[in-house]
């Protein structure tokens, strides 16, 4: 059993050792190693151009020669800008810089810009920096409720620069004159009065007397005419509006009369409650003598600022004395004041709409006009003549 084992383990590794020189041999053979050689080169030669080739999207890289190409147009074109481009007399002329290699096609010269075409935001508009002409400022005739030291009021504040401001007297029942010892066209309801003048505010105006005459106490002037006129006139205070809307007040038995021929709408009243921002009062150097004057009582007041350019119309719903109505007037800015009308004649009224109706009948309402309520034409003509120096106050209408 030995020896069996030991011949079969020796033919096992004599068939090993055969196939082992067989395999060797194969190898060994310069045929066998060229045939293979052949077939890498084929296959390198097949698939290494496919590998190399340049995708479409990728731009091939361009040579030296090329490159230089390039350099030399884009240089040339920058001189050719440059000297064709005016110099000034003090400029030197230097030399160009060079320019740093770029493989970018040159830019196109930029086209002109249609006129229709926005600006963009880098580029200036040079509309804008154009000198603009300003439209001339309207403002209304502005009127407020308020509450001042406990007394409720209407205040309207009236702007005497606007261009559009006007302001004039109303008579009762549409006469040219006011009543007088000679003449009277009567009294009038308010809201009549109101819906005739088609003001922006409508308040009461001047006293009058309670006779049947009702005669309107003072002189008047409205568009640069007179409404009463009496040279002897040295009653109470008036309120006057010379050439410009630049207002005075003056009291006659205490100043001298006022020069009524040169002022485009005058009002005569009283008393006096500030002169040159101070308190000013005194009744009786004025002329009045009725107790409901220098008592307590309804009133309405109409002043201006020290520059002149602001008119405030004040409308008390309280009864006050001519002390505390004073005190109200200079806490809201007047310089100079005066009192109108009192009592059961105190009325007001913004445009068609009435605030505070009358009690009675009146003779005369003081009128003011705005952008929004445009006074008459005949008043705005009137109003043009007069600031040519064309005083027409002395002449009366005696129609």
């Amino acid at each position: 059993m030995i020896n069996r084992a030991l011949r079969t383990s020796l033919m096992q590794t004599r068939l090993r050792s055969k196939r082992y020189r067989r395999r060797t041999r194969r190898l060994s053979n310069p045929g066998s190693t060229f045939i293979t050689l052949t077939c890498a080169f084929l296959t390198c030669v097949t698939l290494l151009p496919k590998l190399w080739e340049p995708q479409a999207s990728t731009p091939p890289t361009p040579s030296y020669q090329e490159a230089a190409k390039v350099f030399q147009d884009e240089r040339s074109q920058s001189l050719q800008k440059r000297a064709q481009r005016p110099q000034k007399p003090s400029q030197r002329s230097e030399h160009p810089q060079s320019v740093p290699l770029s493989f970018q096609e040159p830019k196109k010269a930029e086209q002109p810009r249609p006129a229709n075409t926005p600006r963009n935001s880098v580029e200036p508009d040079q509309s804008a920096l154009a000198p603009l002409t300003k439209p001339a400022v309207t403002r209304p005739v502005t009127l407020e409720h308020r509450k001042i030291a406990g007394i409720p009021i209407y205040l309207i504040n009236i702007d005497l620069a606007d261009p559009n401001t006007f302001i004039s007297v109303g008579l009762a029942n549409a006469a040219t004159e006011a009543n007088s010892a000679r003449s009277t066209k009567g009294d009038e309801a308010f809201n009549a009065m109101v819906k005739r003048y088609k003001a922006a505010v409508t308040a009461n105006g001047t006293f009058f007397s309670m006779d049947a005459q009702k005669r309107v106490m003072g002189n008047l002037v409205s568009g640069g005419r007179f409404l009463k006129y009496s040279p002897w006139e040295n009653y109470g205070t008036t309120l006057g509006l010379r050439p410009g809307n630049r207002p005075e007040m003056i009291t006659a038995r205490a100043e001298g009369q006022p020069k009524w021929e040169q002022h485009w709408f005058s009002l005569t009243a009283g008393p006096r409650l500030l002169k040159q921002g101070e308190l000013s009062i005194n009744p009786k150097q004025e002329g009045f003598t009725d107790r409901a004057v220098m008592g307590v009582a309804t009133r309405s007041a109409i002043g201006f600022s020290e520059h002149g350019k602001r008119l405030l119309l004040v409308t008390f719903h309280k009864p006050v004395s001519l002390q505390k109505e004073a005190a109200i007037m200079k806490t809201l800015g007047c310089y100079e004041a005066m009192n109108l009308d009192g009592g059961t004649s105190v009325a007001l009224a913004q445009g068609d709409r009435v605030l505070q109706p009358a009690g009675r009948d009146l003779t005369n309402v003081i009128t003011i006009y705005d952008a929004q309520h445009p006074a008459p034409d005949s008043l705005q003509r009137s109003w043009a003549a007069f600031q040519k120096n064309d005083q027409v106050a002395l002449r009366q209408d005696k129609s």
